[in-house]
């Protein structure tokens, strides 16, 4: 460390500090750039809600700084409670003795098999499935945050095997810890029937009214009011106060913290109510729908708002 910049010293210590969980990566959180930071990525959302990343590709200094500071080649490079605890080889070694765990200061999970409940559509849709899945085993994950994931794929050591309705599932057991009076229906979509998976206790995207809406606004409520609809509808009508979101927004949003209170808005409340489910699979926790868009706005608060 002897020939690290003593500012650069300051800083990492600084970042090192700034969270419990700290992971120096090549990308963020949201977008890995390389394949060990998004392993490490994966681990982690598995079992930590919130922790901070740090991207070394935006940063060159950075880069070769936390090498030094670290006496670590390699990146990634986590660090907990101020500790450096390796790269991804020993991310991954740590999960495979259960030591991880002990690491991050979690309780190990339990070995109960978790109760599931299928609908009937949506068990004949995931047996018609298994069908062409090749002998791939149909799984369910569930995150630090709650949020689902159901797939297909290979068989993989430690996992409980469960049935509901027919249906074999095989979870990981920090999922099957949080799987417990989960329900699977299958729900209309945009492009066509979808699996919708219910966790008990997983945030939710709230529905605001517009009165309600306009009420948060007149008391000064903290909130982004975010249109996703097209450039061409915004020239058309649009709420005052709300921003169109592209690019720009996108990644200023994803930047906030995962408190902030956005609302999202459309037309009628459908292309609103995905962004907002988005939204809140990236961890955001007050997350609402502005219900019936733009269109319930012109009706019941501004009339001068155009409809079409």
């Amino acid at each position: 460390m002897s020939n690290l910049p003593a500012d650069l010293k300051d800083r990492i210590e600084s970042l090192i500090a700034s969270d419990r969980v700290v992971l120096f990566m090549k990308g963020n959180r949201q977008g890995p750039q390389c394949g060990f930071s998004a392993q490490v990525v994966q681990i982690l959302d598995r079992l930590v809600p919130d922790y901070t990343t740090i991207d070394v590709l935006s940063d060159p200094p950075l880069r070769e700084g936390i090498k030094v500071f670290s006496s670590w080649p390699t990146i990634p490079q986590l660090y907990v409670a101020g500790e450096l605890v390796g790269g991804c080889d020993i991310v991954k070694e740590l999960v495979s003795t259960g030591e991880i765990f002990e690491t991050l200061g979690l309780e190990r999970p339990s070995a109960q098999p978790p109760e599931i409940r299928i609908s009937d559509a949506a068990a004949a849709e995931l047996q018609r499935l298994a069908g062409t899945a090749g002998g791939r085993e149909l799984h369910l994950m569930i995150d630090a945050r709650l949020q689902p994931g159901l797939y297909f794929g290979p068989a993989e050591d430690g996992e409980l095997r469960v049935t509901a309705n027919g249906v074999a599932l095989s979870l990981d057991p920090v999922s099957a810890s949080r799987a417990n009076g989960v329900s699977i229906d299958v729900r209309p979509g945009a492009s066509g029937p979808a699996f919708h998976v219910d966790v008990p206790g997983a945030p939710q995207v709230r529905q605001l009214g517009a009165k309600e809406t306009r009420a948060l606004l007149d008391a000064g409520e903290p909130l982004v009011l975010v249109d996703v609809r097209t450039p061409e509808e915004w020239a058309r009508a649009r709420i005052a106060g709300a921003r169109l979101l592209d690019d720009a927004l996108r990644a200023e949003l994803e930047a906030l913290p995962r408190d902030t209170q956005i609302v999202f808005h459309c037309h009628h409340g459908g292309r609103s109510q995905r962004a907002a489910e988005h939204f809140l699979a990236l961890g955001f926790r007050n997350v609402a729908n502005l219900a019936g868009g733009i269109d319930a706005w012109s009706q019941e608060v501004d009339p001068s708002v155009p409809r079409y």
